[in-house]
């Protein structure tokens, strides 16, 4: 009974009906934000907003610290996606002490790597966007979610997602030391190699991965690609932007996590730039809006020209839409082959559907469990040669790695006794910014017309937005730790027309 009273205001026509409802449960997001949505006199929407309100602080509170601490300090900043900036954050380490690690060392932390992707990506894609497709867009929200995914799909597939995600959990521990906040990664290289046993039972977990995998593949063609209505929502104008894309890639121009050169094209898939990770300030520049505490790249050569997609906009998208844009392909056999039906479906390369990055999310997927096969093969695995001792003084140094969300970047600059006096750390939520408020604000005008708001409208607005899988946790920091998202909706006088949180 509760639940239509709450349905009844929120399809209210009447104006003067200026309702605060308040819907549970959270979103499905890492973090907290709100949307202000603006309506003229006809009730469209005539702006919209989506603001980042929280306060990040990180970057200040490591200045004054040993710049070696960093990659036990950073991963605190996202408890969803601690491995990346564990990663990018000791690739910087051993830029500050110009050390290169030994090749066994940089398969270790490729492999550990793999085994955070697989964990991020299978928990998006199944508890976070899973819901809008598996059990339907607008469906009621006590069904829209991972219950309701399970219920959906069955308890066995929910057992396949646990185990599956369990496993590349027990790779990072494996490798990392500790499961979430690892410690295993040194300036030069790791503190500890793995054993033969380790080994045999990191493959074998590896070689369960690459089946869930092709089985997650299969769910989604299953799912969402037999469904007209989907493919017609996907392609369709509600969730189009013709953006650049950002992401790196290896010497052959394919897909890598963890190592490479930052490679950028314009919305026709036409190279812009490729370059080092450490030249990245030559080619970002960062624009502030009053209303949102996080910032808003945009490429310098182009410039800031505001929220617009197009050539001639800076503004540009990272993460799994943007990596397989920028690539030529990927690295590893399964994962190509579905690269290539994934253009072959959607109209050629590039892709500017949003909806479609949780279609690129499951080929990294496939791609992650692939190539951490290949590297628990290589016969240098179990080296013991796995780390070179610095012995340079520490200056300045740069490292970046593709989270499962994008680009990120570490920039740490210290004295001569290694201790930081400049953090500089741009994160992949961070690049994705100006594209989310424009997708957010894209999504709201073409879906909310005359006044009507409704529970399936409201969460195909959020569906423009977590098809990123924004981790505002990671782009912002607050000490209270809690926030409710917050949609507002304002007439044209700029009224408050009504207002919807959802609240733990």
């Amino acid at each position: 009974m509760a639940q239509k009273r709450i349905l009844y205001k929120i399809l209210g026509k009447n104006k003067e009906k200026k309702k605060e409802i308040v819907i549970e449960p959270v979103s499905r997001l890492e973090g907290h934000a709100k949307i202000d949505i603006f309506l003229n006199d006809e009730g469209n929407v005539e702006n919209a907003y989506f603001q980042v309100v929280e306060l990040r602080g990180f970057e200040r509170f490591c200045i004054g610290r040993p710049v070696e601490e960093m990659p036990r300090i950073t991963p605190r900043i996202c408890g969803v996606c601690p491995g990346a900036h564990f990663t990018a954050s000791a690739k910087a380490v051993d830029a500050v002490f110009n050390v290169e690690p030994p090749e066994p060392a940089k398969k270790l932390r490729e492999l550990y790597y793999c085994g955070h992707y697989l964990h991020s990506h299978i928990a998006h894609f199944y508890a976070l966007a899973g819901p809008d497709f598996v059990v339907g867009p607008s469906a009621p929200p006590m069904e829209r979610n991972i219950i309701g995914v399970i219920k959906k799909v069955g308890v066995e597939i929910g057992k396949k997602v646990i185990t599956a995600r369990a496993q590349a959990q027990k790779i990072q521990e494996i490798i990392g030391g500790r499961a979430t906040h690892s410690i295993n990664f040194l300036p030069g290289g790791i503190a500890k190699g793995i054993t033969d046993e380790e080994r045999m039972e990191i493959e074998s977990m590896a070689k369960n991965l690459v089946e869930f995998g092709k089985f997650t593949l299969q769910l989604f063609e299953d799912v969402v690609l037999k469904n007209r209505e989907y493919v017609d929502l996907i392609l369709g104008d509600i969730y189009q932007h013709k953006t650049n894309y950002m992401g790196l890639v290896d010497k052959n121009n394919k897909v890598n996590f963890y190592d490479g050169m930052v490679r950028v094209v314009d919305p026709d898939g036409k190279e812009i730039v490729k370059f080092e990770g450490k030249d990245y300030l030559e080619h970002i520049a960062e624009h502030v809006e009053p209303w949102s505490y996080l910032k808003f790249p945009f490429l310098k050569k182009i410039g800031w020209k505001g929220f617009v997609d197009g050539k001639d906009s800076g503004i540009y998208r990272v993460a799994p839409l943007a990596r397989l844009n920028v690539a030529d392909g990927m690295a590893t056999p399964i994962a190509q082959e579905a690269y290539e039906k994934f253009y072959e479906t959607l109209g050629g390369k590039p892709v500017h559907a949003t909806l479609a990055y949780h279609w690129a999310r499951i080929i990294e997927i496939i791609y992650a469990a692939e190539r951490a096969l290949e590297l628990i093969q290589e016969p240098d695995i179990t080296s013991n040669e796995f780390r070179i001792i610095p012995t340079e003084k520490p200056d300045e140094g740069v490292g970046v790695v593709e989270a499962p969300r994008g680009t990120l970047y570490h920039h740490y600059k210290t004295d001569e006794d290694g201790i930081l006096q400049k953090v500089n750390i741009l994160v992949a939520t961070g690049n994705n910014n100006a594209a989310i408020c424009m997708s957010v604000k894209r999504a709201a005008e073409k879906l909310i017309k005359n006044w009507k708001v409704d529970q399936g409208i409201l969460n195909m607005v959020e569906m423009a937005f977590r098809a990123y899988d924004p981790c505002f946790a990671c782009a912002t920091h607050t000490l209270p730790g809690h926030m409710p998202l917050e949609i507002r909706i304002f007439d044209n006088d700029g009224n408050l027309y009504k207002r919807i949180s959802r609240i733990e």
